[in-house]
């Protein structure tokens, strides 16, 4: 069996690539290579190019046609971006996710993985969240991520191809084998600020503190990004049996930290703690969620297994060698 990984020389993409193969899955990359990176690619079968361009795709349907499914991780992902670029996110993110679809129904491909995002929700007065709570997506990034699953559950309807969204929640960690990770050195969530503090030996902001949880911090769902890419290839084997049930599915630890508790954390890891000190919010910044459901667990027999003291671990053993590895 091959996937054809659209975004699969970014970050999660190429880690998703990285779990196929190791399940004896052979990952297809297509990367425009705006965000990703070449080095991810390496040794597996890459296309470079954007997921807009019909030649290309019937291309690759041409000359693999043993891809019996996709997994769309191809996005921009950085909620303030989006609120300065919301025409560049829209279009990157809906439109050509919109071309991308119509370009894989011409080439008879009748199964989608979707990279969506838990900040799509509308959380409860407890933060917490499951497949069926209300959606009220706070900032152009998540509403892109709205309107792809409104859009693609259109066309699933009444076209040959079914889409199943993976709602991610907070990604943290790297490949253990350290073979990708973050490509961005100076990366703009929580965690990669603490690690720039720590590098740098300067204070770690937490922007804001009037949020209505139990410390006033934004709380998230941080999970593993290899746990987040087993999720995907139990996905991949499972994915006839999972509909209609499953058109939807979160993915999280099902504990919820809030970026005070994260930094102590980090604190609790390192060799010398980093100061910690507060700001305001962030444009387009939200309370955060985290997720109450186990139809992951029930329909993927996938649970996560990495502790949030491993994910900071792993990410600062990626920052170690990022540099060397990313040339």
């Amino acid at each position: 069996m091959s996937v054809l990984i659209s975004g699969g020389a970014g970050f999660i993409g190429s880690t998703v690539a990285s779990a196929c193969l190791d399940a004896g899955i052979e990952p297809v990359i297509l990367d425009n290579l705006v965000t990703g990176r070449r080095e991810f690619a390496e040794g597996r079968a890459f296309y470079e190019g954007d997921i807009s361009d019909g030649a290309l795709i019937d291309k690759i349907f041409a000359e693999r046609s043993d891809i019996e499914a996709v997994i769309h991780c191809a996005a921009l992902i950085v909620v303030p971006d989006s609120v300065a670029d919301p025409v560049g996110y829209y279009r990157a993110n809906v439109a050509k996710s919109l071309e991308f679809v119509d370009h894989l129904l011409r080439n008879g491909c009748g199964r989608m993985v979707f990279s969506s995002s838990a900040s799509i929700y509308r959380t409860g007065e407890d933060h917490t969240v499951d497949e069926g709570s209300p959606l009220d997506p706070q900032s152009p990034y998540a509403r892109t991520k709205a309107m792809c699953e409104a859009m693609f559950a259109d066309i699933a309807a009444t076209q040959p191809i079914r889409i199943l969204s993976l709602r991610y929640f907070n990604p943290i960690g790297a490949d253990p084998r350290l073979r990708t990770g973050l490509q961005l050195r100076r990366p703009s969530h929580a965690l990669g600020k603490l690690i720039e503090a720590y590098e740098e030996g300067t204070p770690f902001q937490i922007t804001g503190t009037d949020y209505p949880t139990r410390d006033g911090s934004g709380i998230r769902d941080y999970i593993h990004v290899w746990d987040l890419a087993q999720a995907h290839v139990e996905a991949l084997r499972r994915f006839d049996d999972l509909f209609p049930e499953g058109s939807v599915i979160n993915l999280g630890t099902g504990s919820g930290t809030t970026v005070r508790e994260l930094a102590e954390a980090f604190n609790r890891v390192v060799d010398r703690p980093v100061e910690v000190v507060e700001t305001e919010r962030r444009p387009g910044d939200v309370a955060g969620a985290y997720t109450r459901s186990d139809l992951a667990e029930r329909l993927l027999g996938w649970r996560a297994g990495y502790s949030l003291e491993e994910g900071i671990r792993h990410s600062l053993a990626w920052a170690d060698v990022r540099d060397s590895r990313l040339s």
